[in-house]
């Protein structure tokens, strides 16, 4: 399959698009052993391509599920304030792997990292409607009236918002523990969303993406994707 060479690139781990293109305009890239132009397309299979003589290999793609355990960031890189970030996690992962979408700081659980960039695009594109489901622990004690209140949706400052399902999973004294599913992605819809019918979210955790489960990974581990996984997630995206 054909692809452009800046994107080869940057899913090298080179450097990013914008930047390999400037090095192709310095003459520092090479197809093989030809300089190379700017948009050119190449066979990663059958050219070779090189940087500053350096021959640069197609990066394997990785396909993570990751269970991140609550007050981490989800950033690569050092935190300023000493927090800690997914780098502590990726120590022994070689290749440069990313978070697709967010995870509060102290929200907890499914998290898919990937250097596939065109799965990563589309899992977070609206268009695709991938359902996100959580688990939430709010104060108070949810009447069924409320819960079907919910089940319509309400109007939040962003718009209106609908959850595709929520349901009563269990009363905890005075608490109320909640399942509740979104495919859209603004920002903290969840806690929005449950707040403005009163109930605080004072735990929430993500379980799935899509087809894609957490299951009994425990907090703080990650593991691949079986292919089986990762096919059920390329097909809900429309990939083959």
């Amino acid at each position: 399959m054909l692809v452009r060479l800046n994107k080869f690139l940057a899913d090298a781990g080179v450097c990013a698009r914008r930047k390999a293109d400037q090095l192709i305009q310095q003459g520092r890239v090479k197809v093989n052993g030809k300089p190379a132009k700017v948009g050119m397309l190449i066979d990663p299979s059958k050219d070779i391509v090189e940087v500053d003589g350096k021959i640069i290999k197609p990066e394997r793609k990785r396909y993570l599920i990751f269970n991140k355990p609550c007050c981490v960031l989800t950033q690569l890189g050092k935190d300023p304030r000493g927090r800690k970030t997914l780098d502590e996690f990726l120590k022994k992962i070689p290749e440069r792997v990313y978070p697709v979408g967010r995870l509060d700081y102290n929200t907890t659980g499914l998290l898919i990292l990937t250097n596939d960039g065109e799965l990563a695009q589309r899992i977070l594109h609206p268009r695709y409607k991938l359902p996100k489901v959580y688990v939430a622990l709010v104060e108070g004690r949810v009447h069924p009236k409320t819960l079907k209140q919910m089940k319509k949706g309400t109007e939040l400052e962003d718009g209106f918002a609908k959850p595709d399902d929520v349901r009563i999973i269990r009363y905890e004294g005075d608490n109320t523990r909640l399942e509740i599913t979104f495919h859209e992605g603004r920002k903290h819809i969840v806690k929005r969303f449950l707040a403005k019918f009163g109930h605080k979210v004072k735990e929430l955790h993500r379980t799935q993406i899509g087809p894609i489960k957490l299951g009994k990974l425990p907090p703080g581990k990650m593991r691949d994707m079986t292919p089986q996984e990762l096919n059920q997630l390329r097909h809900a995206v429309g990939l083959k």
